[in-house]
This record gives structure tokens, C-alpha cells and sequence, in this order.
């Protein structure tokens, strides 16, 4: 079983969609994924909870959680989002960086193609990894 784990700064937003989306495509039988981040917020915002419902995910119960090493080691993957030099550097796990905006305080216009874009990277992750539903 492989183990992704999605950071960005305040766990609120990119992370929580490519959990989510990883969640709902991967074969959760090869591989399941978790979100963290540097510095995480409060709850999830709340226009990433918007965009997010409109394409059929509740992200109403998550919760922001701290991006620890002891968390990254449990992983075989990290993909960071924004966060930088901050993220931690786990020897032995595999590292990737998407250059994806922070949601954050965008109208939901906006929000919906960062959404998009996170689901598009998830996706391709997945069907590059065969880590996908057969």
C-alpha cells in the first residue's frame, strides 16, 4: 500500500482537494492519501468547500492538520504545494512540487480552475503511477 501525502501552507485548500480527489480515483486498495500543512489554518476554506461540493466532495469534516516529519515518513510520496522550504526533507521519499495558486480569498470562479487543475494533476499522478481503479 502507498502512502501520498498532499502539503501546503495552511492544509485548507490544495492539499485537502488532492487528498480528496486522490482518495476518490486511486484504487484504495494500492494506495491511499493524506493532507498536511507548514502552518495549518482553522478549517478548510470555505470557498474551497464551495468549489469542492460542486464537483460531488464533501470536504465539510476535514480538518487542517500539521505537516510533521514523523507524518512524512509514514509516506512514500510528498507533492508539495507552496510551501516551499518550509516542507520537510524526508530521505527515501520520493518528492514533487506543483506549482498550483493558493485558493485562498479567490472568488469561486478562480477556485473552480485551481480545483480543476489539482483534479487534472491527481488524475495523471494516478494513471502514471497505475495506482487507478481496474
Amino acid at each position: 500500500m502507498k502512502t501520498v501525502l498532499f502539503a501546503c501552507v495552511h492544509n485548507a485548500g490544495r492539499s485537502q482537494m488532492a487528498a480528496a480527489f486522490f482518495n476518490q480515483f486511486a484504487d484504495r486498495g494500492k494506495a491511499v492519501a493524506l493532507s498536511a500543512g507548514t502552518e495549518p489554518g482553522s478549517a478548510v476554506h470555505p470557498e474551497v468547500v464551495a468549489a469542492m461540493r460542486e464537483a460531488g466532495v464533501d470536504l465539510t469534516g476535514q480538518t487542517p492538520q500539521k505537516l510533521t516529519p514523523e507524518l512524512a515518513s509514514r509516506a512514500q510520496v510528498l507533492i508539495t504545494m507552496g510551501c516551499g522550504e518550509s516542507c520537510p526533507f524526508v530521505p527515501g521519499v520520493q518528492r514533487d512540487d506543483w506549482p498550483i495558486d493558493d485558493p485562498k480569498g479567490q472568488s469561486l470562479e478562480r477556485v473552480r480552475h485551481v480545483r480543476d487543475e489539482v483534479r487534472q494533476r491527481v488524475q495523471a499522478f494516478i494513471d502514471a503511477e497505475q495506482l487507478g481503479r481496474t
